[in-house]
């Protein structure tokens, strides 16, 4: 069944939404619930752990290609975090038990992202991938929002209990929303093997003896490198700027999201006009530059203005460079094997962007923010040169006469 451009960004949008729901409500809405319960602040702290399945989804995403078809995975996982979030309203917030449900939680939450990621890289064509991916990410946004800021504020008013059944009820529409459309019950083209072992083993090995393997991984590592080293210190550099919680809330948050959903918007714009090659270049190239805004914006001698300035332009830009490196990403996954390698590159990319924003304060202390702004611009534009190389490591796109093997 050939979809219509315009039914994949539906479904796309769709998808993404189920998506970033979960992200929200475990590192926004459920602190905040804890809290408001009597809960301390080293039991909030260890829950966080429950977080680490979003990490190790390379351990499972391989079962997700083997068994049956993407849209089971789906379903099944939104029906678990209906379990756990209505459970997670029920259960005191206390001891082994309510650490399971959360566990439950994140566990179906990263089996979703599992199957979502695969789907999408066998739904979308290549020149679709930049659409794609704008939508994907503007998508994800609204609905981290939605189950994070949003939640919490319809508990102001409803208390946590019915917010949380709002949530429910919301999984379990988009449940059988995926259940009944059929523009999400394509056959998967997902290889098989004999061999459960070797079904773990072939993505990995796949992606190893790729041309110039050893810098397509330091590409994944390092293409955001930049961006994520000076976000660990933004929201710091606002506070120390003297500026109030209503101007970091509106500017930088409210705001600079909404610039990223924009951004990722015209960025898959600019990736289906452009070709991948030029965009991923060209937006990286852009992502770069709009740190020396923040540079500029934290010398003593700048303006209030040019961080209000600054703020929107990196998030905007983010949301460009954003958009196009996904879309690499998923051009880079082989369509048989899509869930797994998928699941494999995001992990070494969520690796690195963990690390680089864990050592941003070291920067800061040492150079000042002026001085460590200015270095996270240089540290990203390394990356840009391995482009030309790494573009010869994408794998070959199956002939449309291919039919898919199903299951």
């Amino acid at each position: 069944m050939k979809i219509a451009f315009y039914r994949k960004m539906a479904v796309v949008a769709l998808l993404y939404l189920a998506e970033g729901l979960p992200f929200g409500f475990v590192y926004v809405t459920l602190p905040v619930y804890l809290r408001t319960q009597g809960v301390n602040l080293v039991k909030i702290g260890l829950l966080s752990l429950a977080g680490l399945a979003w990490s190790l989804k390379p351990l499972w995403a391989p079962l997700v290609d083997r068994y049956g078809r993407k849209y089971f995975w789906m379903v099944g996982a939104l029906l678990a975090l209906a379990l756990s979030v209505t459970l997670l309203s029920l259960v005191p917030p206390a001891g082994k038990p309510y650490l399971l449900l959360v566990f439950l939680c994140t566990f179906s939450s990263a089996t979703l992202d599992i199957a979502v990621d695969g789907y999408t890289i066998e739904l979308l064509d290549e020149e679709e991938l930049g659409p794609g991916n704008g939508v994907r990410v503007s998508a994800y946004r609204v609905a981290m929002i939605g189950s994070g800021g949003g939640l919490v504020a319809l508990a102001h008013f409803l208390r946590f209990q019915p917010a949380f059944l709002a949530l429910t009820v919301t999984f379990l529409a988009l449940a059988g929303l995926i259940l009944l459309l059929p523009d999400t019950h394509l056959p998967s083209s997902s290889t098989k093997t004999q061999d459960l072992y070797e079904q773990y083993l072939l993505p990995l090995k796949d992606l190893l003896q790729r041309p110039y393997a050893p810098l397509l991984l330091l590409f994944v590592l390092t293409f955001k490198i930049g961006d994520a080293t000076m976000g660990s210190m933004i929201y710091p550099f606002w506070v120390d700027r003297g500026f109030s919680k209503l101007e970091i809330g509106l500017i930088s948050g409210t705001l600079g999201s909404l610039a990223t959903i924009a951004g990722s918007l015209v960025g898959g714009g600019l990736v289906r006009a452009l070709g991948l090659f030029r965009a991923l270049w060209m937006l990286g190239l852009t992502q770069s530059l709009s740190n020396l805004g923040y540079a500029y914006a934290a010398l003593p001698s700048s303006a209030r203005w040019t961080v209000y300035a600054a703020s929107l332009v990196e998030s905007f830009t983010g949301g460009l460079g954003t958009a196009a490196f996904l879309a690499f990403l998923m051009r880079l996954c082989r369509r048989d094997l899509s869930a797994s390698q998928y699941a494999l590159l995001a992990t070494l990319f969520s690796l690195s962007f963990n690390l680089s924003r864990a050592l941003g304060g070291l920067g800061a202390e040492a150079w000042g923010y002026a001085g460590f702004f200015f270095f996270t611009f240089w540290i990203s534009l390394p990356p840009l040169l391995l482009i030309p190389i790494v573009f010869r490591a994408l794998p070959e796109i199956p002939s449309a006469s291919a039919s898919p093997t199903g299951g």
